[in-house]
């Protein structure tokens, strides 16, 4: 999968965690609400792993200068 196929993954992952946490607070469920915040976590922290790969990546490749 390319990169903007992951970031698309990671952006679903985001919205799906932000659902699932409004969700939680509208019914009362904290564990709900959790695993919400839980997954937006996760996929803020696969978006910085992707971004810094592709960064490295670049930089190796010799198009940011030396």
């Amino acid at each position: 999968m390319g990169t903007t196929g992951k970031k698309m993954q990671n952006k679903a992952q985001e919205a799906v965690g932000k659902a699932k946490e409004g969700a939680g607070r509208v019914t009362g469920k904290d564990d709900l609400r959790a695993k919400g915040k839980a997954e937006q976590g996760q996929a803020r922290a696969k978006e910085a792993a992707r971004r810094t790969k592709e960064a490295v990546t670049e930089r190796v490749k010799g198009k940011h200068g030396s």
